[in-house]
């Protein structure tokens, strides 16, 4: 997959993004205050002002996320011509991940919601969001502007903007990656050995 830009959004110690990146053709932009996922693709807007097309977003604590789902999410996105696709997995145990609420029997996303605003009975649900989308660029900020930080996190949620398309009567669509540990997110250094194992393993 070649993009046209690669928008890098940095914040605690970016500096050493900055430098670890320097090599490559990123532009950085600031989230300086800790608001939330859906503050921190806001903070790309000027960056993209004048790009029209397919965004890709994906978090930097998702480090074995294949060029091959990332290829298949835009495919999906682009040939159903929705307006925002999310790539998701199933968990055994999905304890602190967003849970997708499909229409039932088909792919079409009508909302995810995160864990700690979650009912009992949509903690039951074992398919979750990775992070990783494909939205329509103009589609994306716009939702993005009605955003609201009334949850339990007190925080702006990239994923109430699905919620936002959907309840507007646009496609919105669920992908399910092939291998679910290539979603899975790192918090330690103690996580990211054992994925890199579970991996080295497989070659």
């Amino acid at each position: 997959m070649k993009f046209d830009r690669i928008v890098a959004v940095i914040g605690h110690k970016g500096e050493m993004v900055q430098s670890a990146l320097a090599d490559y053709p990123v532009t950085f932009v600031w989230q300086h205050d800790q608001l939330g996922t859906g503050h921190a693709v806001k903070m790309a807007r000027d960056a993209m002002a004048d790009f029209d097309g397919t965004v890709l977003v994906a978090a930097g604590d998702v480090p074995f996320l294949s060029g091959g789902s990332i290829d298949r999410l835009f495919e999906i996105h682009e040939s159903a011509g929705a307006v925002a696709t999310c790539l998701s997995a199933i968990f055994p145990d999905p304890t602190g991940y967003g849970r997708i609420i499909r229409e039932p029997g088909t792919d079409h996303l009508k909302a995810i919601v995160e864990h700690k605003d979650a009912s009992d009975e949509v903690r039951q649900i074992q398919e979750v969001n990775s992070g990783t989308f494909c939205f329509d660029a103009h589609r994306l900020f716009t939702a993005l502007e009605k955003i609201s930080r009334d949850n339990a996190q007190g925080e702006y949620y990239l994923t109430d903007a699905v919620k936002i398309l959907y309840d507007k009567g646009l496609p919105v669509l669920v992908a399910i990656a092939d291998n679910p540990d290539e979603v899975r997110g790192v918090n330690s250094v103690d996580q990211l050995d054992e994925l890199a194992q579970k991996f080295a393993s497989r070659l």
